[in-house]
């Protein structure tokens, strides 16, 4: 119940505490070998020759833990993992970040991180799609492509002497338009093989950057997006001539739904949610949380409630006893 940000009535409070108990108690029994807190021992085999990483001191003979959290095998390597850390960028961990600055053939973006990432110019593509050498008037009309506060998707790309570099070479990066940034804490997020997901029921978008930073938004075609976005620069090139008949396209590519919008909302207030009783993020958890509060005809405001919070936390309960039963 740490870092509740509800008020919860009594009753609230013992149903929330039971749920809470219920799960902490399977979690425990699951790593029950592999959690550690300050001071633990570690168990090893020395004849294998093995490597103390992160989080392990050698003492007396033993090696032992010096944070809490859970032993991880590397080969021969053994290190411990927090497990409410700050993000530590890896090579292809997918982001979400802002654009805190313009500068001279890169962008910056803040991305959670304890300095900002960089973008060059020459690791996106751009605008027209073609594959061809960045000019100085690329450089000049940098502002057209990506421009202070806004939201890209990028990879990481690695460590340099610079700082950390991010790369956009692929038409499921880029700048995200129509929908909301959420910032949940990054050890809610793990890395998994897909964090872009099209939850087609709802026309949404859901990202969740390795980084914390979590976005939902109305669908986009990556396709027709580029379809749609050749036209409106051949206008702009030639004139009013394309303005008549091209306006009202661009108007209703710009124009998202009510549905939609009350989707985007109810999604995100279902993350809001789950962060506030500290789940790890996933699409399942998100999309059942989102189901269990159109079932329950719970407006998107009253998601936010106590109410709401202590039922989704027995619905965990749940469905985490049910299948470790099946289990």
């Amino acid at each position: 119940m740490r870092g509740l940000q509800v008020s919860l009535n009594q009753t609230q409070k013992i149903r929330l505490q039971r749920a809470l108990e219920t799960l902490e108690s399977i979690s425990s029994k699951a790593n029950s070998d592999a959690s550690v807190v300050v001071a633990d021992t570690i168990p090893l085999n020395y004849e294998d020759g093995v490597l103390k990483g992160h989080g392990t001191l050698d003492l007396y003979g033993e090696v032992v833990a010096t944070i809490c959290g859970v032993v991880e095998r590397v080969n021969k390597l053994i290190y411990v993992r927090a497990l409410r850390a700050r993000y530590k960028p890896e090579v292809g961990d997918i982001i979400v970040g802002r654009v805190t600055e313009v500068a001279p053939k890169r962008w910056r973006l803040d991305i959670n991180y304890s300095q900002d990432a960089v973008l060059m110019l020459s690791s996106m593509n751009l605008p027209d799609g073609i594959q061809r050498r960045r000019t100085a008037v690329d450089e000049l009309n940098m502002r057209t492509i990506f421009e202070e506060n806004d939201v890209i998707c990028a990879e990481v790309r690695g460590f340099q002497h610079d700082g950390l570099h991010l790369q956009a070479r692929s038409q499921k990066y880029g700048k995200l338009e129509r929908g909301q940034l959420l910032t949940v804490s990054p050890y809610l997020v793990k890395r998994r093989k897909q964090h872009f997901h099209h939850l087609e029921q709802y026309g949404i978008d859901l990202i969740l950057g390795c980084n914390g930073f979590i976005w939902i938004g109305e669908h986009v075609d990556p396709t027709e997006d580029m379809m749609v976005e050749d036209p409106i620069n051949k206008s702009e090139q030639k004139g009013s001539k394309f303005e008549g008949s091209f306006g009202n396209q661009v108007q209703e590519r710009i124009y998202t739904p009510l549905e939609t919008r009350q989707n985007i909302c109810r999604t995100a207030n279902a993350i809001r949610v789950l962060s506030i009783l500290g789940f790890i993020m996933s699409v399942e958890v998100i999309m059942e949380t989102v189901s269990l509060s159109i079932s329950l005809n719970i407006d998107v405001h009253e998601m936010l409630g106590s109410e709401f919070c202590v039922l989704t936390a027995e619905k965990e309960a749940e469905r985490r006893t049910s299948s470790k039963k099946r289990g």
